[in-house]
């Protein structure tokens, strides 16, 4: 099985490096020629996976249509700009793996609502959980979910893409999955504000929790299996980007706790806080479904400037008083 990656940041980039791993061709579709000059030529991505060699077994092109001969394809474009790519390649009955983790803004849809609303006759997989690019492409040992409603297609992706350093384990609850992923990166900011604003290791551990029951709430509102949520995808990404700078979501967290403004920090970025664009949606998500969301409601206002930090955390410590359950 041939694999293509649609996308050329540092998580494209690291799948390809794992798909490619024992020899396997794979193609990997990058936007910025220099990605790929430096894939092709120089065997690194310097622009966002600085410092990993990469297998002679990727082959990069800024051409889509040369994706035309793979089997699968591994879509790791940012959410916001899924549908457009999707449009621009024909996909046809190939299967797509779905990589970017949130919520389209003009819909409210999933990332696989949008690829099976763009490409109705593509089976769909998605692929989650807690994964820094960077030790993926080191080789470091890594676990994921890798989520399809078709059972003998997501065994078929789950033995393609394991490794000896890369265990995928298979669902078959898409949503969940996908719920863990979107909701991880918002929680995330505000426990980067948490660290940013030298709140203390007890504030990022309650934080968690609650945050964890807030993508509960919210998960099985949306069809979302407790046990995914409470797996890989779920609270296994949440713990892992909640406690590191290397996740770019925590990082303009603390950058919004530091006092900075979020205009400022979003302009001067590269890569892509998905944390940030899938707020909003989501809080307009929750409402929707009824769902009580206060700490996604913090982060809201804190991008929006709406509230600071101080008056945040007041906020949310001056809650009613109630018991610890999820509901």
């Amino acid at each position: 099985m041939k694999i293509g990656v649609i996308g050329g940041g540092a998580w494209g980039t690291a799948l390809a490096q794992v798909c490619a791993s024992g020899g396997e061709a794979v193609r990997l579709w990058a936007r910025e020629a220099d990605v790929v000059d430096g894939i092709n030529n120089h065997r690194e991505n310097g622009v966002f996976l600085k410092g990993v060699p990469l297998s002679s077994s990727i082959d990069a092109t800024d051409d889509l249509v040369a994706l035309s001969d793979c089997d699968a394809l591994l879509v790791v474009t940012p959410a916001q700009h899924m549908r457009a790519v999707l449009a621009a390649v024909q996909v046809g009955a190939r299967p797509l793996i779905l990589c970017a983790k949130g919520i389209e803004a003009e819909t409210q849809m999933l990332m696989s609502e949008v690829a099976a609303d763009a490409c109705p006759d593509a089976p769909i997989a998605v692929l989650s959980g807690p994964t820094f690019a960077h030790e993926v492409a080191q080789g470091l040992p890594t676990a994921i979910t890798l989520a399809c409603e078709t059972p003998v297609l997501a065994r078929q992706l789950a033995e393609r893409i394991a490794q000896p350093h890369f265990r995928p384990y298979v669902s078959a609850d898409v949503v969940g999955a996908e719920i863990g992923g979107a909701v991880k990166n918002v929680l995330a900011i505000a426990c980067g504000v948490v660290e940013g604003a030298g709140l203390g290791q007890n504030a990022r551990a309650a934080l968690i929790a609650r945050g964890f029951a807030e993508m509960s709430r919210f998960g099985i509102a949306r069809g979302a299996k407790a046990e995914t949520l409470g797996g890989l995808s779920g609270l296994g990404d949440l713990v892992l980007t909640c406690s590191s700078t290397s996740s770019r979501n925590f990082s303009l967290g603390k950058g919004l706790g530091e006092g900075q403004s979020a205009a400022s920090l979003l302009a001067d970025r590269k890569t892509v806080a998905e944390g940030a664009f899938t707020a909003p949606v989501l809080q307009k998500a929750a409402r929707a479904a009824g769902v009580e969301m206060p700490i996604v409601d913090a982060v809201c206002a804190l991008l929006a400037g709406d509230m600071d930090v101080r008056a945040v955390v007041a906020a949310l410590l001056s809650r009613p008083l109630k018991g610890e359950g999820i509901a």
